[in-house]
C-alpha cells in the first residue's frame, strides 16, 4: 500500500476519485483542530478523521503545512475585478466579480445591488436567478433604494424612493425560487405592516442607511428584522444619553455586519463591538468591496470617478466612497490590527455570516457530507495559498 505526496490537489482526477487533505491544522467553523484529515470525494467532504488514520485506504494524500478552513463567506460584495454589479447587472459580471474575489479566498457571496432605478433592479434579479448556485452566488443582497436620504452615504439621492410594489414583486420572484435574499432598508420609512410581510416571504430584513431612533429600531426587530448592515456606518453614532440604533444593535441578538478595513470603522471600535455584543457570535465581517478589488485603481460611480488612495476609496472631495479590500485582507486586519483570536476572526468570515444569511451548514463550515470549499492559509502570515471549490483547486497563490 502506497501513499503519494501531492504538491497540490488532484484537479485533473475524475470527480468521483477520493483523496485525503492533511493540513497542519483545520478550522471547522467553530474551532481549530490540530489533528485532522479530510477525505474529499464527489466535491464534498466524506469524512474528517484523526490525521494518523488518513491514507490507510491507499488513497492519495495531500500533505501541507497550511491551515485549512471553510471558503470565506461575504454577504456584501458590490464589485471586483473592474466590475460594479449595479452598473452591469449581467451573468457575465457575476462571473467576473466571483473570479476576482476568489483571489481573496471568498467561495460564497451575495452580489449586492446598491440604490438604482427599477429597470436595473429587474436586470440584476434576472442575472442572479440565472446563475444562482454557480460562481459562488448563494443569493442576493439588495441595499437600497428604500433608505434614508440623510444616511445614504455614497448612494444616489435622486434614486432613493419609498418601498413599492415593484420591489415587492422582485423579492417574490427570488423567494419563489428559494433564493436567499437580504434586503437593507430604513424601517422608519416603511408603511405599517410591510416589514412583517417581507419576513413572512422569507426575506431577511437588515436595518441600514437609516436614522431610526431607539423605539423605531426595537419595533423593527420585534417585527422580524434580523440584521444590521455595516454597523457604525450609515447610522447615527452612539451617544452617552441616547444609545440610538447602534446601541440597540449591540444590545440585541440580531446579526451585525461590520467593515473591518481600518478606514470605515476604527480598529478599536471593532474590538469593542466584539466584546459589547450581548449575544456572542453574531458579529461578522463584510468587505462591501468595489471594482478596484483585484481590478483597476479607479471606477465610475453615479458618474463620478472613485479612486484608490492610500488603501482607501475616495471621491473628488476626498470622501470615502466604498471599500478596497478582499476577505483575506479582512482576516489579516481582524487578527493583526483588531487583535482578535484567529478562531474568532475566522468565524467572523465563515460560519457567522453563513448563519446570518441562512446559508449554514451548506456553507461556512467543514463537516462530513459538507461542501469541499476550502481555503488553505499560511498559518503565520495568514496569506492565501490555495482555494478549493468542490474539492478542485480554483486559486493557487504564489509562494
Amino acid at each position: 500500500m502506497t501513499v503519494s505526496r501531492l504538491l497540490q490537489a488532484p484537479a485533473a482526477a475524475p470527480e468521483a476519485q477520493a483523496w485525503w487533505l492533511h493540513p497542519a491544522a483545520c478550522f471547522d467553523g467553530e474551532q481549530i483542530r490540530r489533528d485532522a484529515a479530510l477525505r474529499i470525494e464527489n466535491g464534498r467532504i466524506s469524512a474528517i478523521t484523526p490525521a494518523h488514520e488518513a491514507g490507510l485506504d491507499g488513497l492519495d494524500v495531500w500533505r501541507c503545512e497550511y491551515l485549512a478552513c471553510p471558503a470565506f463567506v461575504d454577504l456584501q460584495v458590490n464589485g471586483g475585478g473592474g466590475v460594479l454589479f449595479t452598473q452591469d447587472p449581467t451573468p457575465e459580471s457575476l462571473a467576473a466579480i466571483a473570479a476576482a474575489h476568489r483571489l481573496g479566498g471568498t467561495g460564497t457571496w451575495l452580489p449586492t445591488l446598491i440604490t438604482c432605478g427599477p429597470e436595473v433592479m429587474e436586470r440584476a434579479v434576472d442575472a442572479v436567478i440565472s446563475v444562482h448556485g454557480r460562481f459562488g452566488v448563494a443569493g442576493m443582497h439588495i441595499e437600497g433604494p428604500h433608505i434614508a436620504p440623510e444616511y445614504r452615504g455614497a448612494h444616489a439621492l435622486d434614486l432613493i424612493r419609498p418601498f413599492d410594489d415593484h420591489t415587492l414583486g422582485l423579492l417574490r420572484r427570488l423567494r419563489e425560487r428559494s433564493i436567499p435574499v437580504l434586503l437593507t432598508l430604513a424601517p422608519e420609512r416603511l408603511a405599517d405592516g410591510v416589514l412583517p410581510r417581507l419576513v413572512d416571504m422569507g426575506v431577511r430584513v437588515a436595518i441600514g442607511h437609516s436614522g431610526a431612533n431607539e423605539e423605531q429600531t426595537r419595533a423593527a426587530l420585534a417585527a422580524g428584522a434580523s440584521l444590521f448592515t455595516h454597523l457604525f456606518n450609515g447610522m447615527p453614532p452612539l451617544h452617552t444619553k441616547r444609545v440610538g440604533m447602534t446601541g440597540v444593535a449591540l444590545e440585541s441578538a440580531a446579526w451585525c455586519g461590520v467593515i473591518a478595513d481600518g478606514h470605515h470603522v476604527d480598529d478599536i471600535m471593532v474590538r469593542l463591538a466584539v466584546r459589547a455584543k450581548r449575544e456572542p457570535n453574531t458579529l461578522f465581517a463584510v468587505t462591501d468591496a468595489m471594482p478596484t478589488v483585484h481590478g483597476p485603481a479607479q471606477f465610475e460611480l453615479y458618474g463620478a470617478t472613485i479612486q484608490v488612495r492610500d488603501g482607501r476609496l475616495i471621491d473628488a472631495r476626498g470622501s470615502l466612497a466604498g471599500v478596497h479590500i478582499d476577505m483575506a485582507g479582512v482576516l489579516q486586519s481582524l487578527v493583526q490590527r483588531v487583535e482578535l483570536s484567529l478562531e474568532c476572526a475566522l468565524a467572523m468570515i465563515t460560519a457567522i455570516p453563513a448563519r446570518a444569511a441562512g446559508l449554514y451548514p451548506e456553507h461556512g463550515c467543514l463537516r462530513p457530507r459538507g461542501r469541499a470549499d476550502i481555503v488553505l492559509l499560511d498559518p503565520d502570515r495568514l496569506t492565501l495559498k490555495s482555494l478549493l471549490i468542490g474539492g478542485t483547486q480554483s486559486v493557487v497563490a504564489g509562494a
